[in-house]
Formats: structure tokens, C-alpha cells, sequence
């Protein structure tokens, strides 16, 4: 059986139903995307909320997380004793992993001049546990605190953090500033 010509209106209609239906559904894709922010906002974390209960590394769909340990260098005192770097209990001061509080050595001492140390965190090696912060929090200044990395983040559209954190500490914020500092307390 032959198949029957298109007539230009016919044609001409169709093509105008397809185009409305296209920017019909970019329409609703743009203001979905809106609504949950992904274009204007990321994913991060509320410093003075954070209670450092982990979630960052087990719930993050990254492996490893895309949280990380960060330090704010202004209010560190640079202590010999750094409780981010080294264990509350221990059996001396030497800098041997039986002492070290970060399970990866991700936390780095050099001595800037006696009795005062500068640590640095490898980011790379960091798997968002936050032991370091807790440590820093408990017993020092809290200069050591966590963030999620934007070079890392999927910006999920709900953050798998987010639901899981107990203290709602992950919040969307603007894009174009994407990170939250650490204050003093």
C-alpha cells in the first residue's frame, strides 16, 4: 500500500506541536533545576554545626568522600601538642601512627621553630572521617574543620550528607561563594 503524502499543513503543524512540546518540557526541566538549586547553589557545610558524627565519609556517594579536612591557619596556635594530629592517649610524643589520630596520614607536622609545629592536611589522602576535627574541637581551638570540596562534588540534587546528617549541618548555599570559613569561637 502506498503511503499517502504529507500536505504542507499537516507538516507545518506537526513541526509547530513538536516545537511547543520541546520548550514546553525545557521550561519545566529549567524551573525543576531551579527549585533545587543545582545551577545557583552547592552543597556545604555550617562549621559551627558540624558534631563531626562521620556521616561525611560513610553517606557521601563519592569514594572517597568529596568531604575533606581543611585547617584554618589564622586561628591555630601551632602547638606542639595538637590534638587534630596526635591521639589524647598515647604512650609518648613521637610522631609514630600509634600515636596519630588521622588513619590515612593525611595530617602533616613540620616545625616551624621550637616548640611551634605548622599542619598541613593531604587532601588526597583525607577520606572525610573527621577524627582530626574531633580531636581539634575536644581539646584545642578547632582550627581543624571539615568542608566539602567543590573540584570533588557531584552537587547531587539531595545530597545523600544532608539527609544523613543528625545536626543538619549541610545546607545549600550561593555558587559563587561556595565555601563557608571557619569562624573563632
Amino acid at each position: 500500500m502506498p503511503k499517502e503524502k504529507t500536505t504542507r499543513r499537516e507538516f507545518l503543524t506537526a513541526s509547530v506541536r513538536t516545537l511547543g512540546l520541546v520548550a514546553v518540557s525545557g521550561t519545566l526541566g529549567a524551573l525543576a533545576v531551579r527549585a533545587h538549586g543545582t545551577r545557583d547553589t552547592v552543597w556545604q557545610i555550617q562549621p559551627d554545626k558540624c558534631i563531626q558524627c562521620n556521616a561525611c565519609q560513610t553517606a557521601c556517594v563519592l569514594s572517597p568522600s568529596a568531604v575533606k579536612c581543611v585547617h584554618a591557619y589564622a586561628i591555630c596556635g601551632y602547638c606542639d601538642l595538637c590534638f587534630g594530629f596526635f591521639t589524647d592517649q598515647r604512650p609518648d610524643n613521637g610522631e609514630g601512627a600509634e600515636n596519630q589520630r588521622c588513619p590515612t596520614n593525611a595530617i602533616h607536622r613540620t616545625s616551624v621553630s621550637d616548640p611551634y609545629y605548622q599542619y598541613t592536611i593531604d587532601e588526597s589522602l583525607c577520606i572525610g572521617c573527621a577524627i582530626c576535627v574531633k580531636g581539634c574541637v575536644a581539646f584545642g581551638n578547632g582550627s581543624l574543620f571539615m568542608q566539602i570540596r567543590h573540584d570533588r562534588c557531584v552537587n547531587c540534587n539531595e545530597c545523600a550528607i544532608a539527609r544523613a546528617c543528625p545536626s543538619g549541618a549541610i545546607i545549600r548555599v550561593p555558587a559563587n561563594k561556595p565555601y563557608i570559613l571557619k569562624s573563632r569561637s
